[in-house]
């Protein structure tokens, strides 16, 4: 891997590598982009097959942090940390302390939060070390963030049957959710009381049996739930899950849900601009648990977050008025989005940099 060459293709300002032999710390936190402020992602811990795994996944990641941030209007850059480990058995205090410390050596750069393979008693060690950290069980903290995210999911789904049905109103709307996790499940709580009729599969019987019984919902099996007849499908489970495969079977008329890396590959969301399927991008549509968390730095008021989760609405119907007047795919409009954002901060950023005086130049 030609690591400096990827970094300079896609302007990644900083990354670290960090290492502490007593501990068994292996780490590498990726700062992307700082124009509209730190960076903030959460630190992941995974048992990679390799050195160079973590850190494509940590350049990924880091990278996906700067669009979602800019895209929900947060003044916030985009960074991620991963920790090379099985979090079952390699976690130690020690561990995420020294973990603490490189954090804290950023000086504010960079802060992180909760990911896949840590806890907030992670953070607490973390935290330690150093104030740059979110997520902890100190203080004015987001605790659970499943009711703030469904609720951004559940706004967005309502902004995709704006443009899709001319209405927001999901009453009688057929909407297929794939996965019913803790936050699919507060979901489907929303879309059951706005009267939508709920499909659900997830590998966790119980989890769609909790779904059936609590919302009326009727259950498929997992490799049903792309071919059912819905107005809307929610993938709430896996990522790529819009592939050559998958596509084929849709007779949905929009997508919108919470899961990560919904295409599988860029193509993918052509095809679906090609089909006239509704494309909600899922860095958009899924940033209320980013919003959740964010809302801590200014010490964490739950009704301001869902307040400000509400801005998931209008910031797809944004995505989707430039996919319209561009003839562009949704995910390359919410590009678009973002970076424009980012663009137009950078250069007010300079012109305060390099102020000139228009005394002088008369």
């Amino acid at each position: 891997m030609k690591i400096f060459k990827s970094l300079e293709n896609d302007n990644y300002e900083q990354v670290i590598f960090c290492s502490d032999k007593e501990t068994g710390l292996r780490a590498i936190i990726a700062i992307h982009d700082t124009t509209l402020g730190p960076a903030l992602g959460g630190t992941r811990m995974w048992p990679y097959n390799s050195e160079e795994e973590a850190l494509e996944d940590a350049l990924r990641l880091a990278h996906g942090m700067t669009y979602k941030n800019a895209a929900a209007g947060l003044n916030l850059g985009g960074g991620k940390a991963v920790i090379i480990g099985d979090p079952r058995k390699d976690k130690s205090e020690a561990m995420f302390r020294k973990f603490g410390q490189y954090v804290d050596s950023l000086g504010g750069r960079y802060i992180t939060a909760e990911d896949v393979g840590t806890t907030e008693q992670d953070m607490d060690y973390i935290n330690m070390e150093t104030k740059y950290v979110t997520g902890t069980s100190g203080g004015k903290s987001a605790g659970d963030p499943s009711p703030v995210t469904a609720y951004g999911i559940y706004q967005g789904i309502k902004a995709t049957a704006k443009v899709t049905f001319n209405e927001s109103s999901l009453k009688n709307k057929v909407i297929a959710v794939q996965g019913v996790g803790h936050v699919a499940y507060t979901l489907c709580s929303y879309l059951h009381e706005e009267g939508a009729k709920l499909i659900v599969t997830d590998i966790n019987k119980d989890a769609v049996n909790r779904a059936v019984n609590d919302f009326g919902a009727k259950a498929v099996n997992p490799d049903e739930i792309y071919g059912v007849d819905c107005d809307i499908f929610v993938p709430c489970a896996l990522g790529a899950i819009i592939n050559d495969d998958t596509i084929k079977q849709f007779k949905a008329k929009a997508i919108a849900g919470s899961a990560n890396n919904q295409l599988k590959e860029d193509k993918h969301g052509d095809l679906l601009h090609e089909m006239g399927i509704t494309y909600a991008p899922d860095f958009v549509i899924n940033a209320g648990g980013v919003i959740n968390v964010a809302d801590e730095l200014v010490g964490y008021n739950q009704e301001r977050a869902m307040k400000k989760v509400e801005s998931i609405y209008n910031n797809l119907m944004r995505v989707f008025e430039i996919s319209k007047e561009e003839n562009i795919p949704t995910y390359l409009a919410a590009d678009r989005m973002a970076e424009e954002r980012i663009e137009k901060i950078s250069k007010l950023s300079h012109q305060f940099t390099n102020p000139k005086s228009h005394i002088l130049d008369n």
